[in-house]
């Protein structure tokens, strides 16, 4: 299998499972008459991040990854989002932004040098590695957090709503 069929193809599939879940969280606030904020500020523990930070993260996750290994412009979005239309639409402009990556782009990356920072974190790898110890583990961490903060808010889905 190639690092498209392995890695796009499953990411454009989780997204959309999480915007179907987002849509349930939707409904599940407006038929319980509970204020959306409450969900999309939801957090599991104190010092982690809320339901909209979760989001943010797991599409910054595919689009920069990808951008970087495909060595097109990266997708920079403005991370305001505040509701779940909003979440919504970060979603697809992600989908849509991987979408215009293709399978040739990515072939014979694998050892394609990758470096980026995060605040006064530097960070070094070669594509293939970037994509298994990097974006798979953050991606599927930011996206199963945010299924569980929705979850153990009462909004009901399984497994599933997130395997789709």
């Amino acid at each position: 299998m190639s690092m498209y069929q392995n890695s796009i193809a499953q990411f454009k599939k989780m997204l959309t499972n999480t915007s179907a879940i987002l849509k349930k969280a939707e409904a599940y606030a407006k038929s319980k008459e509970i204020e959306p904020k409450a969900l999309l500020e939801a957090r599991l523990f104190p010092n982690m991040f809320n339901l909209i930070k979760q989001i943010q993260i797991a599409t910054d996750q595919v689009r920069h990854g990808f951008g970087r290994i495909a060595g097109i412009e990266l997708l920079n979005l403005n991370d305001s989002e505040n509701s779940f239309a909003d979440l919504q639409n970060r979603i697809k402009q992600t989908i849509e932004y991987l979408n215009k990556i293709k399978p040739e782009q990515l072939k014979g990356t694998e050892q394609k040098e990758i470096k980026f920072s995060i605040r006064e974190h530097n960070f070094e790898f070669k594509a293939e590695d970037y994509i298994a110890t990097w974006i798979i583990p953050n991606f599927y961490f930011h996206i199963m957090t945010a299924y569980n903060l929705l979850r153990h808010n009462g909004v009901e889905i399984g497994k599933k709503d997130y395997l789709g």
